[in-house]
């Protein structure tokens, strides 16, 4: 078993539920919110990174009125977090995505090709760099499409719960 770290963006009134996270299985998470978007760091002890993110899922889904809504390290990433992830310079970066440098073609961008920040799917880089378990990177971009998909559509909603879990409203 290995201990993975990852963190849940969270939807309702943690503070309130506390006891109730504790009970669920959610000891192993520190509890915080950021400008009150309400997240919880995770140290879950699984056998695989897929598993410690569903269990995460369904114990916090366990308690009334708490719904997950991303897991972070986010898939989509800009040059700075490239950078940081890849431990290298912006500079370098940015010289990586206008095809100046490196010896093979650096990912297109997702969204905001225009525009001076641009946005980047990990998982794309993640492989292109041959680091990271590209694996995990792929896990977060599925789950947290999945996590989207089941916020828009009811139809795609009963799809997203057998694929992420069970959630309740």
């Amino acid at each position: 078993m290995a201990t993975y770290n990852f963190t849940v963006v969270l939807e309702g009134d943690v503070d309130s539920n506390l006891d109730g996270l504790f009970e669920a299985g959610c000891d192993d998470a520190t509890f915080g919110s950021v400008d009150g978007v309400p997240y919880a760091d995770f140290d879950r002890d699984a056998g695989t990174f897929s598993d410690a993110i569903a269990t995460a899922i369904r114990d916090v889904e366990s308690v009334r009125g708490l719904r997950v809504r991303r897991i972070e390290p986010d898939d989509l990433v800009t040059t700075a977090e490239i950078a940081a992830r890849l431990h290298r310079t912006r500079e370098s970066v940015r010289l990586l995505a206008a095809g100046k440098r490196g010896s093979k073609p650096f990912p297109a961008p997702i969204s905001h090709i225009r525009r001076r920040t641009r946005l980047w799917r990990w998982s794309d880089v993640a492989a292109w760099a041959g680091v990271d378990p590209e694996t995990d990177a792929q896990l977060v971009a599925a789950l947290n499409a999945a996590l989207e998909l089941r916020e828009v559509s009811p139809a795609v909603r009963r799809i997203a719960e057998s694929t992420v879990g069970y959630c309740r409203d």
